[in-house]
């Protein structure tokens, strides 16, 4: 199931690509325009600014904007910033495989195999789709 910290980074990321000339927006703007908590708000865009999606502006005017274009965004780099794996289980990882420790053989194992499949299918559409994608 998706956490809270990505479904309301992806409608705080969403919320700034809407906006038509991009200048600062503050976090309790958009916290009351998309119905997230300020201070939980405040952790997400504090992520998102280190990992180089968001700027930030401090003082009068101040607040969040985008730094990249929308359609340069892929969101399932966001979905990894915000959640990690896409994989549900850790066997069935591209970036942060472990083997299973109740697994005898890998190989003939039913659930990695089909959370393999759940990972492809995720991934391609996570890596198909930019915030440009979803926002407009």
């Amino acid at each position: 199931m998706l956490s809270k910290k990505t479904k309301y980074g992806i409608k705080a990321l969403t919320f700034l690509a809407r906006q038509e000339d991009q200048t600062p927006v503050a976090i309790a703007d958009i916290a009351k325009a998309e119905q997230i908590s300020v201070k939980f708000l405040e952790s997400i865009l504090l992520l998102l600014r280190h990992s180089g999606f968001l700027g930030a502006k401090k003082g009068k005017g101040g607040g969040y904007y985008l730094i990249k274009d929308p359609k340069d965004i892929n969101m399932a780099k966001v979905y990894r910033i915000l959640e990690g794996p896409i994989a549900l289980l850790p066997c069935a990882s591209h970036n942060f495989y472990e083997k299973c420790d109740d697994c005898k053989d890998e190989s003939l194992c039913a659930v990695r195999k089909l959370m393999m499949e759940v990972r492809d299918n995720t991934l391609m559409i996570l890596e198909n789709n930019t915030l440009a994608d979803i926002a407009f």
